[in-house]
């Protein structure tokens, strides 16, 4: 992801940019593809048509927001539909990349797929493959979060950044295993845990060294229950994470200047503590658009920005990178 460093100014007057205009394709009714409605009613956007699997789920979503809506699947309705502005899928991890191929086969070239884009690195590279003017990319919404791009105008001032560490451990007592297939359990550290990996080597860089090691286990998560490492990555910053599986805790991320050690915990807030001190401050910060689930119209706005904003969002190159540090972090087989 490139961006330039005006980059936490423009996600805050995102909401002074007009999408009106502008036609979406939103492919999927569950929850996330309503955190996508909220962002697309909040940014006036009202040519858009929802399309999902289940009719019944469709129509309700479509009726919350006045938006069209169609049942039966993408498969059955993308032929029939104009070209859009943007289509957004976001299906099941499992389907994004079929739904993302039905869409390209039918002359849609503006494409946004739900994170991780597919729980296979491979897959991801070889339907990167198959694109020719396509402009696909992954949607990992935290990665638009504007204390994240407050954190990087920070770190800039004051030289970069020279050690982090972070952590990812998972909640999983609070798994509702009846809500999703197998394969979103056994590889739920790129489903979950890679939303704080992707964050952090954007930040850092991607691993040239790693060393990982996995503990434990569990039935649905045979790789591991407990993960530790550390490595440096090919902006020779070292780095190290932590991940009991087992235990309480959850996400953060923690990078340190020649000035200043930062804190993304959570990762939706950012705290300072200053070389010298003990004691970790508040550093405030806006968004755009406060009602609607953080990174998401960011998202929508740069995908709909093209001109100006096309190499910021998450190529399916750069999404399948992530996916083979995952791999790495936890065991899984490629």
């Amino acid at each position: 992801m490139k961006t330039n460093y005006d980059s936490y100014k423009w996600l805050l007057n995102i909401n002074s940019l007009k999408f009106d205009d502008k036609s979406v394709l939103l492919v999927g009714a569950g929850w996330m593809a309503r955190q996508y409605a909220i962002a697309l009613s909040k940014m006036k956007i009202k040519d858009v048509t929802i399309v999902s699997q289940s009719e019944e789920k469709a129509i309700q979503l479509g009726n919350e927001f006045n938006f069209q809506s169609m049942g039966g699947g993408i498969e059955k309705n993308i032929h029939g539909l104009k070209k859009m502005d943007l289509v957004i899928i976001a299906t099941p991890v499992n389907l994004l990349l079929h739904a993302a191929d039905h869409a390209v086969q039918s002359g849609q070239d503006n494409i946004m797929i739900e994170k991780p884009g597919s729980f296979h690195y491979k897959e991801l590279i070889s339907f990167s493959d198959k694109l020719q003017n396509q402009n696909v990319k992954v949607a990992y919404n935290r990665l638009f979060y504007t204390n994240f791009h407050k954190l990087k105008e920070l770190v800039r001032k004051e030289g970069g950044i020279t050690s982090c560490r972070y952590t990812i451990t998972e909640r999983v007592h609070t798994f509702d295993f009846e809500k999703a297939d197998a394969e979103t359990y056994s590889r739920c550290g790129i489903g979950n845990s890679l939303h704080v990996i992707s964050m952090v080597h954007e930040l850092i860089g991607m691993p040239k060294e790693i060393s990982a090691y996995q503990y434990g286990k569990f039935e649905w998560h045979p790789s591991g229950a407990i993960f530790v490492g550390s490595g440096i990555t090919e902006n020779n910053i070292p780095f190290s994470y932590h991940a009991d599986w087992n235990s309480s805790g959850g996400w953060g991320i923690e990078v340190m200047t020649k000035e200043n050690a930062y804190r993304l915990i959570p990762l939706e807030d950012l705290f300072v503590c200053p070389k010298g001190k003990s004691d970790w401050k508040q550093i405030p910060f806006k968004t755009a658009f406060p009602d609607v689930k953080t990174g998401v119209a960011e998202e929508i706005a740069i995908m709909l920005n093209l001109e100006n904003k096309k190499n910021e969002m998450i190529s399916l190159q750069r999404a399948a990178s992530f996916n083979k540090v995952a791999e790495k972090i936890f065991g899984y087989d490629s």
